[in-house]
């Protein structure tokens, strides 16, 4: 039986450039987690003004050691997260498409049925340049109004 049910998602984010220390981001949000350990997880939720992406869905599909992050809705994108691998993404903005590298330095996962974590270290390239080193987290933990039930 595959679960999907509400979950409060917690990401941090930081960009690394160079020699300055990045501003770090976090967004609080509720969100879908589903799935199960064979087949791997979805985790999905709406982006919001916050994040200057609203009316975009957010999915990551969580596997053992890859983790893909699509964005659908005003901007489109694919992103492929595998420790030690180089994935080429494409980037759909506003002002048109863009190809990145995305070198994948780290990739933890640790999810369940009730939430858990990710972490994701990489660098973008952009014309086999690096643009930038990011890393976000993800908490995920089970919405209280899903445990009164």
């Amino acid at each position: 039986m595959m679960m999907d049910k509400p979950v409060i998602i917690s990401i941090k984010g930081i960009q690394l450039n160079g020699d300055s220390s990045g501003e770090p981001m976090e967004l609080i949000t509720e969100g879908r987690l589903a799935g199960d350990v064979d087949s791997g997880y979805i985790l999905s939720y709406q982006e919001s003004n916050v994040t200057g992406l609203d009316g975009t869905l957010t999915t990551f599909q969580i596997d053992r050691n890859r983790v893909t992050l699509l964005r659908v809705g005003q901007v489109n994108s694919q992103m492929v997260f595998e420790e030690g691998r180089k994935h080429l993404s494409m980037y759909e903005t506003p002002y048109g498409a863009l190809t990145v590298g995305v070198n994948t330095r780290k990739a933890q996962v640790d999810m369940g049925e009730t939430g858990g974590d990710i972490e994701i270290k990489y660098a973008l390239e952009i014309d086999h340049a690096v643009a930038g080193e990011n890393c976000f987290r993800i908490n995920v933990r089970e919405s209280a109004s899903h445990l009164k039930q």
